[in-house]
């Protein structure tokens, strides 16, 4: 059975948007393997728990490895795991660039390269990377010019690779986010941050998956960077 069900890998699947992900994954009777650092182990025999830091190259080895043991497949991949730190461009500190680079890059460059080798084999797959609006429309309320820098090169090697792979069957894409409502958010800051999409709330992790779930079955969509955003990357707006 495994190997006819489909089989998705989620990064940063422990909280958040990639718990909701992996949730709504199993929900399609896809198996799932979901990674982080913090991830612990369930119940659920279709979901693999594989620890582990998405900048590590070997943790995209143990991933892969184990999915293929596992399920002997993998139909997507979803580069979830990433960081956001808002500050003025100075106040970074090395450490700061570092842990950017790490975790939003070189994550991406390993799951992704393990990714498409295998799914060029099999003439199918699907990988597809949240990002943020910020790229696009950076605000002075939010200075993050770390998150626009690698991020930013996210949504550019979506467009490369997606031409790259084509041909092969292989589909890649990204989903960009405005503000969403996450345990990263404390409460009492949620109507500021609201106030920030031209919408007027925020974003639910519903939101998010909803638009991951659209691209994972879109067969003619290639190369995309879907806003979900509430019109923030449409343009300004006043509040």
């Amino acid at each position: 059975m495994g190997t006819e069900r489909k089989v998705a890998i989620v990064t940063g699947a422990s909280q958040g948007i990639g718990a909701g992900i992996a949730k709504a994954f199993r929900q399609r009777n896809y198996e799932v393997v979901a990674t982080s650092r913090s991830i612990k182990p369930g119940v659920d025999a279709d979901m693999l728990v594989v620890p582990g830091d998405v900048g590590d190259s070997q943790t995209a080895q143990r991933t892969f490895s184990a999915a293929l043991e596992r399920f002997g497949r993998v139909d997507t991949l979803v580069n979830n795991a990433g960081m956001f730190m808002a500050k003025p461009f100075i106040a970074y500190t090395q450490a700061d660039y570092q842990a950017y680079l790490s975790t939003n890059v070189e994550g991406f460059f390993h799951m992704t390269q393990r990714a498409l080798e295998l799914m060029g084999k099999q003439g199918r797959g699907h990988v597809v990377t949240i990002t943020t609006s910020l790229v696009d429309q950076p605000m002075n309320s939010v200075p993050a010019a770390l998150a626009s820098l690698t991020k930013g090169a996210l949504n550019a090697a979506t467009k490369a690779l997606a031409i790259e792979y084509a041909s092969t069957g292989v589909r890649v894409n990204a989903v960009s986010p405005g503000i969403i409502k996450t345990p990263m958010h404390p409460p009492e800051a949620h109507q500021a941050l609201a106030a920030l999409h031209p919408m007027g709330r925020m974003g639910d992790i519903a939101d998010v998956v909803d638009a991951v779930l659209y691209l994972d079955g879109a067969g003619f969509v290639t190369g995309e960077i879907l806003h979900v955003d509430g019109g923030q990357s449409a343009g300004h707006h006043r509040t």
